[in-house]
């Protein structure tokens, strides 16, 4: 879950996993994925920070858990690969920031 603010200055906690789109139109946007549009005062990058972030958090959490280090490489190929690719190849980041972002806060 991550805290977002909405336009009224509440505080909000979302789960992330429930983030269809995220568009500026000037404010940020945020499509879920039962169609509900909700718009937030964080600009698209910060949302996107704080996603990356919080899936981070749950990756170290689930390598604490385990006992070998061949167990966490299976988790993090795992959460690599593109189930929409039928030869079950890893997925490449869509650009290169977004990498970038993945190797600063992994």
């Amino acid at each position: 879950m991550i805290e977002l603010t909405r336009l009224n200055g509440n505080p909000m906690v979302l789960n992330s996993d429930l983030i269809k789109t995220a568009e500026a139109s000037p404010d940020t946007m945020l499509t879920l994925v039962n169609g509900e549009k909700l718009i937030v005062r964080e600009e698209i990058a910060e949302v996107a920070d704080r996603v990356l972030a919080y899936r981070a958090r749950l990756l170290a959490g689930v390598a604490k858990r385990l006992h070998h280090f061949d167990d966490l490489a299976r988790v993090t190929a795992m959460s690599s690969l593109d189930f929409a690719d039928p030869s079950g190849a890893a997925s490449r980041p869509k650009s290169e920031g977004a990498s970038k972002r993945l190797a600063v806060t992994s």
